[in-house]
């Protein structure tokens, strides 16, 4: 559950007959109870990785956490079969042992439920690997009162936070900045970073479930954010290799070039993944290092991914050079970058190459996001005022087997509005209120029908919407503060979270 927000606005707080702001993700940093539930179970078992050097809380949970399941027969019990599923299913290696557990506690509801939070078939292959141990995990929680241990350090874990709140949030600010793209995206999107002091602090796990960017690391010594910035350029520059298929297809036979290379497989394969992270490697060098001795570490950062098998850094870190001095932000550069790339002159730079022996690990591990899907694409067009092609786009997703009709009908609600049809937008959002799974676009339905019944001069009908909405708002700070401002007075366009403004 979502509990500290870095950077967030709303889905579209003005009534959309008159907004035209792009819709923006949310990006957090934040603790999970889940996390630390799993986690503390594998300490009990053993894990003990890098655990001088780990945040003083691990040390302190550890000991609590064998006192209460020495005090209890039913908690040695469970421990006893957690323990035994876990040493079954290792993996040789703890750090990739414990990332599968990371892997599957993403994916489960917050204890004491503990179950699965996707259907079975949607999990990773990772984590479905341990799936076993969740039954046996949730009885450990119960026996030995996990939740009394997180509750006592509940305070401990939002002062790291705190501490940690600054420095992440200048690091995505000036990644912003560079780029001199705004944090602009689909409303589904979301960056996240998560602080688990029970894991070891060289223990980075970045994660893609869809358009969900997920970064779980411990915070011993203050989060590492070079792996922060690393992980939000993926979330960032991700999807623009999508969109770019065609283009990727003319750079494919560079592929060839890199199969000496000490690469992941899948960057040999997917000419994608091999161009977004050439630029992100290139970004990095580029804001390596400031003064007059920044340029020969800048060239020793190009240098290492090129050997690497990153071999387009060379060629996009030249190319940033004029894109720093243009006011044209990455997202409308993206496309003359690639156009630029001359093939033939790369492959003879890269058969210039001598590869390294191996690679430093990559922090995604050649992660890919999902192929960017109908509703994504009308979520863009609509923050584009496009709202027939939104509109067109969302009911064909709506048309899909399996597809998330709660979110179609929301797109179709606020592409109606656009259209100033308002008895439609009143419709549609009243339907993605009763059919819609995800909570957040449940609470923004009533707020725009409360704003609705605003400005109709039905008072009465327009607050019941903003309690539901309240209700509904936990983990969306953005919808619980507009549902507070409507309770507070009528909504009136004009006000903050009119189109004059952004929330």
């Amino acid at each position: 559950m979502l509990r500290r927000l870095l950077l967030t606005a709303a889905a579209s707080a003005a009534l959309i007959t008159v907004s035209h702001a792009q819709q923006q993700p949310q990006v957090s940093l934040d603790v999970s109870p889940t996390l630390f539930t799993v986690t503390a179970a594998l300490n009990s078992c053993g894990y003990d990785q890098e655990l001088s050097l780990s945040h003083p809380l691990r040390a302190a949970m550890r000991s609590e956490v064998a006192r209460a399941i020495a005090a209890s027969p039913e908690a040695v019990a469970a421990q006893k079969q957690f323990c035994g599923f876990y040493h079954d299913h290792f993996q040789g290696d703890a750090a990739q042992t414990v990332s599968q557990y990371i892997s599957l506690a993403l994916n489960l509801t917050e204890p004491p439920d503990l179950r699965l939070a996707v259907p079975e078939n949607q999990l990773p292959p990772d984590a479905a690997y341990v799936q076993g141990s969740v039954a046996t995990l949730a009885r450990l929680y119960q026996e030995a009162g996990l939740q009394r241990i997180w509750d006592k350090h509940r305070a401990a874990y939002d002062q790291l936070i705190e501490e940690n709140h600054a420095g992440v949030s200048r690091t995505l600010l000036e990644t912003n900045v560079y780029l001199k793209m705004p944090l602009t995206g689909y409303l589904a999107r979301g960056f996240r970073v998560l602080l688990e002091p029970m894991v070891a602090p060289g223990l980075v796990n970045a994660r893609v479930y869809g358009n969900d960017y997920v970064l779980v690391t411990s915070p011993a010594g203050g989060v590492q954010l070079d792996q922060v910035r690393h992980m939000y350029l993926h979330f960032l520059l991700d999807a623009l290799a999508l969109k770019r298929v065609t283009a990727m297809n003319r750079l494919a036979p560079l592929l060839v070039s890199v199969d000496r290379a000490p690469l992941d497989k899948r960057y040999k394969e997917d000419i994608a993944l091999l161009v977004t992270e050439s630029l992100i490697r290139a970004i990095e060098a580029r804001t390596a290092a400031k003064g007059k001795e920044a340029e020969p570490v800048r060239q020793q950062a190009v240098d290492t991914a090129m050997r690497s098998g990153f071999i387009l850094t060379r060629y996009f870190y030249d190319a940033l050079v004029e894109f720093e001095k243009d006011p044209v932000s990455l997202r409308d550069a993206y496309g003359n970058l690639l156009y630029n790339i001359m093939v033939d002159k790369e492959r003879r730079r890269a058969a210039g190459i001598q590869f390294a022996s191996e690679a430093a690990p990559e922090v995604l591990r050649a992660s890919k996001p999902t192929q960017a899907s109908l509703l994504d694409v009308a979520e863009e067009r609509l923050a584009a005022s496009d709202y027939r092609a939104a509109e067109k786009l969302a009911r064909e997703a709506m048309e899909q087997q399996g597809g998330d009709a709660g979110r179609a009908l929301f797109v179709l609600a606020r592409a109606a509005a656009l259209n100033r049809d308002i008895e439609g937008a009143r419709t549609y959002f009243e339907r993605a209120t009763e059919v819609a799974g995800d909570a957040r676009i449940k609470a923004w339905s009533h707020i725009y029908l409360g704003r609705m019944l605003d400005m109709r001069e039905n008072r009465e009908a327009a607050v019941r919407h903003y309690k539901a909405a309240l209700a509904m708002s936990e983990g969306a700070p953005d919808a619980r503060s507009a549902a507070e401002r409507g309770l507070a007075s009528p909504y009136a366009p004009g006000q903050p979270g009119s189109s004059s403004s952004k929330e």
